[in-house]
């Protein structure tokens, strides 16, 4: 197994490196030590060894966490939710009101991930053990004290997905935003190239839902924002290069609508733009971040051309 070592970030948080995929850097549990242990994310099954081993050097062991906070359901941030608290006796899982019924039936999870990622089902997610309706605690906007001086500030941040939250740490002054406010690359970012995207994979991706819960994360005036994938930054600079892209993202997908052209297409057009992007700043094409956005990409093709249809059916109707 690959070594992941916490990394030490600032005011007692963590970030765990899940493996997701098999890659490094790709998706992170961030942990807070604090009178009530607590994490946010859990990553999907075949993480848990690596979520396991990070906690134990951190010094939670598993009766010791209280808390497992999930910013939104899909299985590379939550499907290891149910395999967790078996080991976790006195933990609870903390989720969107919107999403709380998935986890205790997981099955349109688990056949929605199926119809994303086919074959590699299995390899990539499996188990995926339903959460006991009993050990779940719903927020939405609210706060939750994990410790004398940490209380933390929930509030509503769809457009990624409806049963999405972010959190804010007043004590850090950093969000945790979960894939709202996009994607760090630290594979470029690492080396002094700054890449952040939108993540707009299916069913639920609404542009200017995306864009309102990024205006409600500047309005904070955060310090830090803590990404899902992978790791933190202090350059808030990145949420308005985030919203560029999303609309950049946005107007090529309306052009391969309308043009009638399928997933692997948008997704050809979303790389080759990039693509141009990265050259200018000298990242060669054999640069290991193009593995990461060949996926990466294809997801959020599905996501766009699925945006589109609906909204055409809603034109339709209307």
């Amino acid at each position: 197994m690959k070594e992941s070592t916490p990394i030490s970030l600032d005011n007692g948080i963590y970030v765990i490196d899940l493996f997701d995929l098999g890659w490094p850097k790709r998706t992170g549990s961030y942990v807070i030590p604090d009178e009530h242990p607590t994490i946010i994310e859990t990553g999907s099954s075949p993480s848990i060894e690596y979520l396991r081993n990070g906690l134990k050097q951190v010094g939670i062991e598993p009766h010791d966490l209280h808390y497992v906070i999930v910013t939104h359901i899909h299985l590379d941030h939550a499907g290891a939710a149910g395999l967790l608290l078996r080991e976790c006796p006195n933990a609870k899982i903390i989720v969107h009101p919107k999403g709380a019924a998935h986890l205790v039936n997981p099955e349109k999870l688990i056949r929605g991930a199926k119809a994303v990622y086919g074959d590699r089902f299995e390899e990539l997610f499996h188990p995926i053990l339903p959460v006991p309706e009993e050990r779940l605690l719903v927020m939405d906007n609210g706060e939750l004290r994990i410790g004398p001086n940490r209380v933390l500030q929930f509030f509503d941040s769809p457009g990624h997905a409806n049963h999405h939250f972010s959190i804010f740490d007043p004590l850090s002054r950093g969000v945790f935003t979960g894939d709202t406010a996009g994607i760090q690359y630290p594979q470029t970012v690492d080396g002094g190239v700054p890449l952040y995207l939108p993540t707009t994979s299916p069913n639920q991706f609404n542009p200017e839902a995306m864009k309102q819960s990024i205006e409600r994360i500047r309005r904070l005036n955060p310090d830090k924002i803590y990404f899902g994938h992978f790791g933190a930054t202090a350059d808030i600079r990145c949420l308005e290069m985030v919203e560029t892209w999303l609309d950049t993202f946005v107007d090529i997908g309306r052009r391969c609508w309308e043009q009638g052209l399928d997933v692997r297409a948008l997704s050809e057009e979303l790389l080759k733009q990039i693509e141009d992007y990265l050259s200018m700043r000298n990242v060669q094409a054999d640069h290991p971040v193009y593995e990461v956005l060949r996926v990466d990409m294809e997801v959020c093709a599905m996501g766009i051309l699925d945006y589109f249809q609906r909204s055409s059916k809603v034109a339709n109707n209307g």
